[in-house]
């Protein structure tokens, strides 16, 4: 039953986080970005299923590929969404195309790694999947919020990898 809940769950969270994120929302300082990735990443730690007892060390290189997915995934959805400033010193974010594409790369590698694990019989359970997207989305809006963060002069933008439009590129702490 779990797993069920599970994917309704995943499928829940990616589909209000990408419908969110696509459109332009106003960078918040004092917003708590890290607290649903925390909710996620809770959930998917309550069931003891996560590693297959019968090919532990397999599992767990499944495990460390799937987050390090999302990791990636997390980060290249980061640089890719657009940041800009408003001459009246707001910060907004909106995913670009590219992120798109980062995405499909994310989605498409995280069903090679089930398939994987499909292949040699290793048994896996829906909540490594939720913690690899909590992952992603804590990379992600770690990111963005440190680039929110940069110092700005006046109206400030900075562009997405594969943006197609030539802007003034603000100065990045890195």
């Amino acid at each position: 039953m779990f797993g069920l809940v599970d994917v309704l769950l995943i499928v829940l969270v990616a589909v209000v986080v990408l419908a969110r994120q696509f459109r332009a929302r106003r960078l918040d300082s004092e917003r708590r970005w890290w607290l649903l990735p925390a909710l996620l990443a809770v959930l998917a730690l309550r069931e003891p299923g996560m590693i297959d007892a019968h090919h532990p060390a397999a599992s767990a290189l499944l495990l460390g590929a799937e987050l390090l997915v999302g990791l990636a995934t997390g980060a290249g959805w980061a640089w890719t969404t657009r940041i800009w400033t408003d001459p009246d010193g707001t910060v907004w974010s909106r995913s670009s195309g590219a992120s798109v594409a980062v995405w499909v790369v994310g989605i498409g590698s995280r069903a090679g790694l089930f398939a994987l694990g499909a292949a040699v019989g290793v048994h896996q359970d829906s909540s490594a999947l939720l913690l690899g997207l909590a992952g992603t989305l804590l990379v992600r809006a770690g990111i963005v919020a440190r680039r929110g963060q940069s110092p700005r002069s006046g109206a400030t933008l900075s562009g997405a990898f594969g943006d197609g439009t030539i802007r003034a590129m603000g100065k990045e702490r890195v």
